[in-house]
């Protein structure tokens, strides 16, 4: 496990694959160092369309070559051996649950449903015998109610922050930036709701859209898309930015 500490170098560019697309392209991405891994963590729901809650980590080499599991929420991602050109492979403990009911579906194309019962060696066996995956009703149905409640909660949070209203965004790790909110809903491809912002400096990361698709409009590298959480409305009156100061 790693340990939490300072990171010297600001960004890291990394390829992404996940669990439930193992054919897939991987995607590349950019990331902080300086944030923690459940931030990290929240940022590739956009990325996989999973959820935090429920991802587990493992870094891949140039080589291909595992390196390690990222299993400490609360530790900075940078504090992990991470290089530029390395691989983050997502698992999402709840989309396994649905993929252990689809692995075998290559023999049962081949074997009619009774005769693939009649074998004693397959998966599906394997799996009943262990109380594993959709065959383990118990843990089946804490990691529905896990999800859920998640769900709910972020409803409610999300049920205060109106379009149109002004408000900051305090994503840990970062600098809080002031914003008005310009939609509040799912987004295509990620779990759960999610607040558009265009902040009012630029340093966002779109201009309203994501994967090509439209939620808002406004000024490239004015929008962003965060979590409920980390959105807190109130009176905040509009930052002046000049870009003659910036370096």
């Amino acid at each position: 496990m790693a340990d939490i500490q300072v990171v010297t170098q600001d960004f890291v560019n990394v390829h992404i694959t996940k669990s439930d697309s193992e054919d897939a392209a991987p995607v590349e991405r950019r990331f902080k160092k300086g944030i923690t891994v459940m931030d990290f963590k929240t940022k590739l729901e956009l990325v996989t369309g999973g959820s935090a809650a429920t991802m587990n980590l493992k870094v891949y080499d140039k080589k291909n070559s595992f390196v390690c599991d990222i299993d400490n929420d609360d530790a900075l991602l940078g504090s992990y051996p991470i290089d530029d050109g390395m691989r983050i492979h997502v698992i999402d403990k709840f989309a396994l649950v649905h993929d252990f009911g689809s692995s075998d579906s290559a023999e049962r194309f081949r074997l009619s449903e009774e005769e693939y019962e009649k074998k004693g060696d397959t998966l599906r066996s394997f799996l009943q015998r262990n109380r594993l995956g959709k065959y383990n009703e118990e843990e089946m149905n804490k990691l529905k109610e896990q999800q859920q409640k998640e769900l709910e909660d972020e409803a409610k949070i999300a049920e205060a922050v109106l379009v149109g209203a002004r408000c900051e965004v305090r994503v840990p790790q970062q600098p809080v930036r002031r914003a008005t909110v310009r939609y509040n809903g799912p987004l295509d491809g990620a779990k759960g709701l999610w607040i558009g912002v265009q902040y009012d400096e630029p340093r966002g990361k779109n201009d309203g859209s994501v994967n090509g698709k439209r939620y808002f409009t406004c000024p490239p590298k004015y929008g962003g898309f965060v979590k409920p959480v980390y959105v807190t409305v109130g009176d905040f009156p509009e930052e002046e930015f000049d870009l003659d100061d910036e370096i």
